[in-house]
């Protein structure tokens, strides 16, 4: 297997999930800045033009990171970080499905469509005047979650799961380009603190992480 990784949080999430997994896998680093992702060989196989991408054995190319987890998750169940169980994996899955829709996605459409729109004006479609509605959703979003959160630490009660590693990349991501976490915050700024003090969170740095963008 291969996977194509790069400096962003998404990819991240990716890494952070190898490294709480103990799973080594050969990478190679694409240049999302320079649009390597968006050449004609790249998108031939991943039409969306995203990383980060798995390649498995037989040739096929994975996409998205859920389906990444989901597959990797199938090779290595120990530990679990989706779940060991029917109804572990679903209560996982919802809970991803909620902080994707609630937070992250505003979170990465503020980010394309605001501070990045020169660098993706000519690769997507951006809508500048819809950045305060995003931030707006995304904030929405943190604070329903904040109300959940004062009896744990992780997002699914009980288990560190794929939702507390998708939220923390992004929310990484967001405070490295100055978003920072509203101050009342506080069972939310607990979880983000008792999360970056995992091992993995620190490992999982890319080398060129002092760069801005996003899974585009």
């Amino acid at each position: 297997m291969l996977l194509f990784d790069a400096a962003r949080p998404n990819p991240r999430a990716v890494r952070i999930f190898l490294l709480e997994k103990a799973i080594t896998l050969p990478m190679q680093d694409i240049d999302v800045d320079g649009g390597e992702n968006r050449q004609p060989e790249f998108v031939a196989c991943n039409p969306a033009g995203q990383v980060p991408v798995l390649e498995v054995d037989d040739g096929t190319w994975l996409a998205e990171s859920g389906a990444i987890f989901q597959y990797l998750e199938e090779l290595y169940p120990e530990p679990p970080l989706i779940g060991a169980t029917a109804e572990e994996r679903a209560v996982t899955r919802m809970w991803q499905r909620r902080i994707e829709r609630r937070i992250t996605e505003p979170l990465y459409a503020a980010f394309h469509y605001g501070p990045a729109v020169d660098m993706y004006k000519n690769r997507m479609v951006v809508l500048p005047e819809s950045v305060a509605g995003f931030k707006a959703l995304m904030h929405d979003g943190l604070v329903w979650l904040n109300d959940l959160l004062p009896a744990t630490n992780t997002i699914v009660p009980g288990r560190f799961t794929v939702a507390d590693i998708t939220l923390f990349a992004a929310l990484d991501f967001g405070v490295s380009i100055g978003w920072s976490l509203p101050a009342e915050l506080m069972h939310l700024k607990q979880w983000f603190e008792a999360t970056a003090a995992r091992p993995a969170i620190a490992a999982s740095l890319h080398p060129k992480s002092t760069q801005t963008g996003v899974h585009y």
